[in-house]
C-alpha cells in the first residue's frame, strides 16, 4: 500500500495538471505580493539571469510587460484562449491540417486503411506525447519565471524576508 501511494505522488508530480497548478499559485503569489505593478516599469530584466531569458533579441521588454504576459498566460488557462488570437494562429494551424490531410491522401493509395489507422494512431500518440512534454517544460519554466519575478520584486522593494 505504501509503495503504491509513493509511485503515485511521483507519477503525480510529473502531472500536467501539477505542472498547471503551481504555475497558477505562483503567478497567484506573484499578484498577491505585487501590489503596485507600475513599480516594474522600466526595470530591466538583466539582473536576474532567469528573467533575461524572457527577452527576444527585436524586443527589450521590462520587468512589468513580463508581469503581464504571465498574467494573462494564468487567464488563459484558466479561461481558455480566447478565439480571436490572431489570425496568423489560424493560418499556421490550417496549414498543419492540409499538410497533414495531403499526406493522409497520399499514404491512402499505397497502404491499406487498416495499416494507416494504426500509423495514425501511433502518430497521435507520438505527438500527444512531444506536446505533453514540452507543455510541462514551459509551464515549468514559466512557474520559475513567475517566482523569480516575485523575488526580483521584494529586491527592490527591500522586503526580500516577508512572507517566506
Amino acid at each position: 500500500m505504501m509503495m503504491m501511494q509513493l509511485q503515485e505522488t511521483t507519477t503525480q508530480k510529473n502531472s500536467l495538471f501539477n505542472a498547471m497548478n503551481s504555475f497558477i499559485g505562483a503567478v497567484k503569489n506573484m499578484d498577491q505580493t505585487i501590489l503596485l505593478p507600475s513599480l516594474l516599469r522600466d526595470v530591466p530584466l538583466d539582473e536576474d539571469s532567469q528573467m533575461s531569458s524572457l527577452k527576444s533579441e527585436e524586443e527589450e521588454g521590462d520587468m512589468y510587460s513580463y508581469y503581464q504576459l504571465l498574467k494573462s498566460i494564468r487567464g488563459e488557462i484558466e479561461w481558455g484562449v480566447r478565439h480571436g488570437t490572431s489570425d496568423e494562429t489560424r493560418k499556421e494551424s490550417m496549414k498543419v491540417t492540409r499538410s497533414h490531410s495531403s499526406m493522409s491522401m497520399s499514404s491512402l493509395s499505397s497502404a491499406s486503411s487498416e495499416e494507416e489507422d494504426e500509423i495514425e494512431d501511433e502518430n497521435l500518440q507520438s505527438q500527444f506525447q512531444y506536446h505533453l512534454t514540452g507543455l510541462q517544460m514551459v509551464l515549468s519554466k514559466l512557474t520559475d519565471q513567475a517566482n523569480s519575478l516575485t523575488k526580483r520584486y521584494k529586491k527592490e522593494l527591500g522586503i526580500g524576508g516577508w512572507g517566506q
